[in-house]
């Protein structure tokens, strides 16, 4: 499949979802070349996720997996600012139309400088809430795990942390390690793969 218009991303199956997101991401966000990512490592290749996140369809498709994945107590999802920014939303807005509400929060990577001077933005929820901590690119798993220790400090539980793309650079086994639960909708490995795929016709 190819692409997906929006009024079909509305209705298709979740199955249909993930090989249009996974075209969207190798299409719009995958780059090959010399890159320096944020944990200071070289790659050969960079994903810019925003470029998938920030538009409508891919927000809409993120939206749909991710809400399908959450655990069903999940009472609200969050991530470190800025690339958790329009997951969070996405899916909380998704949420919604699907008759199960769940906020979102956004974690600064900074308590702001004025007014409650906060580490997190969104509303407040009672002490002992269950979230789900969301990523759009997992390298290292630091940053995600930034969130975790900030929502936990907060008194919110957390025991998953779900991704777009998983680089496959370690950060899965960190989480293990951190006695995290954790899944991404996709590997490094499937866009790679997706991308032969595409240079091949």
């Amino acid at each position: 499949m190819q692409s997906l218009n929006l009024a079909n991303v509305v209705t298709a199956p979740l199955d249909e979802l993930r090989s249009g997101l996974r075209q969207l991401i190798t299409q719009l966000a995958y780059q090959e070349g010399n890159f320096t990512l944020s944990s200071g490592q070289s790659s050969s290749y960079y994903i810019n996720g925003k470029k998938v996140t920030l538009t409508a369809e891919g927000g809409l498709m993120l939206g749909r997996l991710i809400l399908a994945l959450l655990p069903a107590d999940t009472q609200a999802v969050a991530g470190l600012t800025l690339g958790a920014d329009p997951l969070v939303s996405a899916v909380s807005i998704v949420s919604a139309y699907e008759q199960q509400p769940i906020p979102a929060l956004i974690v600064r990577k900074e308590a702001k400088g004025h007014g409650t001077k906060a580490y997190i933005e969104g509303p407040d929820l009672a002490t002992g809430a269950k979230v789900v901590v969301l990523e759009d690119v997992v390298t290292t798993g630091k940053s995600a795990l930034l969130a975790v220790e900030r929502l936990r400090g907060a008194g919110y539980v957390v025991e998953e942390i779900l991704a777009m793309v998983d680089r496959e650079q370690g950060g899965a086994e960190f989480y293990q390690g951190q006695g995290l639960r954790f899944q991404a909708l996709f590997k490094i490995s499937d866009i790679q793969e997706q991308a032969r795929q595409n240079q091949s016709f």
